[in-house]
């Protein structure tokens, strides 16, 4: 068994909107789901002395005493984490060792996406990523601005093409492999009325005559960019004891990371969800056949594909059969991404890469409704980082 020391006992998650009419600033999103996720947990602010955000707008300095000003916390432990898709991940980890090591006793972790009010005088305040600066191509002295994005490398599609490229070259997966991913996917969000793309479920033939983007790569393959929000409550397992959820402890994580853009990657169909993966099973104690649902970061198909290999689920280059042979639906052999993952639900910023850990908890909670997996105690959830550079692994496991 493992680690029982620290347990998320709250979440709230904002449905995900291609169009998000209530611009705020990003303290207030923090505000209103920090409200949000202690009253899920009954927990009062008075206990919260941990904050975990990617940064702040309105502070690009000093961003965690900002925010503990203006929610009027006085806060042990406050941390930044930088690790893109793999953020929320990283930063559950982070709370759960903080309050392992007796830092802190009980952490707020957030990950808003919302669009800012638009600065008098400005050009608006659309979060729209400029192409090249998702690889700090804008940045003065670059590698990427000097060497990669004038040949095409810019933004994530072309990387993760080549990934997938490189994959079918070297085992022979079919398109057609990738295609089941993205339709399972879809089929998980008919049972979820948060995705973007609930009431619209996908064929292979669908996926398969989507136009491509980035051979291979199809646009039903590819997620859809949205707006949203989201945050946990992590605290003592002393504390989740006397709250009204299941209590889910953070009982196995592991870090790896090994380059930034894919031109510098070890091996780019080698990830370093790994040993981030061997780290975390390692450290629960559990094995991975006693998983019982899987949440991974699902940017594109060929990162699911990779992720399973990866992360130990099947032998390297049999993915493609592993995918084949089984159900990745929520009331399947397998259930993967039982939200609908990001390729049905949206990706609302780093907010995607946490629904993958909000559906994990809901799950081993129970309260994932009509995709509830039966008797779910143990759950896998990842995420993916960058050009498949930055990746987490999490076990969560039920009291």
């Amino acid at each position: 068994m493992g680690k029982r020391a620290a347990a998320i006992v709250g979440l709230t998650e904002w449905a995900p909107k291609r169009v998000w009419d209530e611009p705020m600033f990003t303290m207030e999103a923090c505000a209103r789901l920090a409200a949000e996720v202690l009253a899920d947990a009954e927990m009062d602010k008075g206990e919260v002395d941990g904050l975990v955000i990617n940064g702040l707008r309105e502070s690009p300095m000093f961003a965690p005493s900002a925010l503990a000003e203006f929610l009027s916390i006085r806060s042990n432990f406050n941390e930044t984490v930088d690790l893109g898709g793999a953020t929320p991940a990283g930063m559950v980890w982070r709370a759960a060792a903080a309050i392992e090591v007796g830092i802190c006793e009980t952490v707020l972790v957030f990950t808003p996406s919302v669009p800012v009010p638009p600065q008098p005088g400005a050009n608006g305040g659309s979060m729209k990523m400029q192409m090249g600066a998702y690889l700090g191509g804008d940045v003065w002295g670059s590698p990427q601005g000097q060497f990669e994005i004038p040949a095409g490398l810019v933004a994530a599609t072309p990387s993760f093409a080549m990934a997938a490229q490189r994959y079918m070259a070297a085992y022979g997966v079919s398109e057609e492999t990738l295609a089941k991913v993205a339709v399972d996917s879809r089929y998980n969000a008919q049972a979820n009325p948060m995705a973007v793309f609930y009431g619209k479920p996908i064929t292979v033939d669908d996926v398969m005559s989507s136009r491509y983007v980035a051979d291979p790569l199809k646009l039903l393959e590819i997620v859809m960019p949205c707006y949203g929000g989201s945050a946990v409550l992590v605290t003592t397992a002393e504390r989740a004891a006397r709250c009204p959820h299941r209590p889910v402890y953070v009982s196995g994580y592991g870090e790896h990371l090994t380059h930034k853009s894919i031109t510098y990657a070890p091996d780019i169909v080698d990830t370093p969800i790994r040993l981030a993966a061997d780290r975390a099973f390692a450290m629960a104690g559990v094995s991975r056949d006693a998983v019982d649902m899987a949440s991974m970061y699902d940017c594109y198909t060929i990162t699911v594909l990779l992720t399973i290999e990866d992360a130990g689920f099947c032998p390297k280059g049999e993915g493609g059969r592993f995918i084949d042979e089984h159900s990745l639906r929520y009331d399947g052999d397998w259930p993967l991404n039982t939200h609908g993952g990001q390729l049905g639900m949206g990706q609302a910023g780093l907010g995607g890469g946490m629904s993958h850990i909000t559906e994990a908890v809901r799950q081993v909670q129970g309260r994932a409704g009509e995709r509830q997996v039966p008797d779910c105690n143990i759950a896998y959830a990842n995420g993916t980082g960058g050009m498949l550079a930055e990746q987490v692994a999490l076990i969560l496991e039920g009291a």
